[in-house]
C-alpha cells in the first residue's frame, strides 16, 4: 500500500470493496483533493491501444491516462453512485483532477461516478457497493421480508378462519339433529295420544251394547 503523506488531507485504507481513500482533514466543496495521473497511452499506436485495465481513464479518442501505477494514489478512489467528488478533465493539458462537489469530513470516503461506460462494463455484472446502492438493497430487503411477513399473517388467518368454520360444522350439525328429534318426539306423541283417545272413545261406546244385552235377557 502506498504511504500518504500526513500533509495530504487523505490516506489510503480499507473499504467496503477493498481499498479505498478516505480524508483526514476537512475538504471544502471546490476543493481540488488529488491528480489522477499515469503513462498517456495513444489509440494511434496498435501496442499502447491493446492495453486493458480497469484503471484507463479517457482524455480524448486518442489519449488515455493508464492510472494503474501505484504512485497513482487517486486510481483507490471508488466509485458511488451519490458522490462527494468528480473528476475534473483537462483534455488540451491532459490532466484529470479529482475535485470535491460537497463539504467532506475527516473519516470520509471520497469517491465519484465513473460513468456509464464503466458502470456497465465492470460493476453492474457485479452489483455496485457504493452508499447509495448498499442503501437501496437494504430498503428492497425490508421491503421483501414485510411483504412475505404479511403475506404469512394473511394466509395465517385464512387457515384459522377455515378451521373455525370446519369446528362450526359437527356443532351446527348436532343442534340440527336434535332439533329434528324433539320434533318427531312431539309428532309421535300426539299420535300415540290420539290413538289412545280413540282406543278409549271405542271402549265407551261398546259398553251400553254389553249393558243393553244383559237388560233383554233379564
Amino acid at each position: 500500500m502506498p504511504a500518504s503523506s500526513s500533509q495530504k488531507p487523505y490516506r489510503v485504507g480499507r473499504s467496503r470493496t477493498g481499498l479505498g481513500l478516505f480524508a483526514t482533514k476537512p475538504i471544502k466543496k471546490g476543493t481540488k483533493i488529488i491528480r489522477y495521473f499515469g503513462p498517456l497511452l495513444d489509440s494511434k499506436k496498435k501496442d499502447e491501444d491493446a492495453i486493458e485495465n480497469k484503471y484507463l481513464f479517457e482524455l480524448t479518442n486518442r489519449w488515455t491516462i493508464d492510472g494503474s501505477i501505484r504512485e497513482n494514489v487517486a486510481r483507490y478512489i471508488n466509485h458511488a453512485c451519490r458522490p462527494n467528488a468528480e473528476s475534473d478533465v483537462k483534455p488540451r493539458k491532459r490532466k484529470v483532477f479529482i475535485r470535491a462537489i460537497k463539504d467532506i469530513e475527516p473519516g470520509d470516503e471520497i469517491n465519484y461516478d465513473y460513468g456509464t461506460d464503466y458502470f456497465k462494463a465492470y460493476l453492474k455484472p457485479i452489483g455496485c457497493k457504493c452508499d447509495a446502492c448498499e442503501k437501496k438493497r437494504k430498503k428492497k430487503r425490508a421491503e421483501a421480508r414485510a411483504e412475505r411477513l404479511r403475506l404469512k399473517e394473511k394466509a395465517e388467518r385464512k387457515a384459522k378462519r377455515e378451521a373455525e368454520k370446519l369446528a362450526e360444522q359437527p356443532a351446527k350439525a348436532r343442534a340440527k339433529k336434535t332439533n329434528g328429534a324433539k320434533a318427531n318426539g312431539k309428532l309421535n306423541g300426539t299420535q300415540l295420544n290420539g290413538h289412545s283417545l280413540v282406543k278409549a272413545a271405542g271402549r265407551k261406546a261398546a259398553a251400553p251394547k254389553r249393558g243393553a244385552a244383559r237388560v233383554l235377557q233379564a
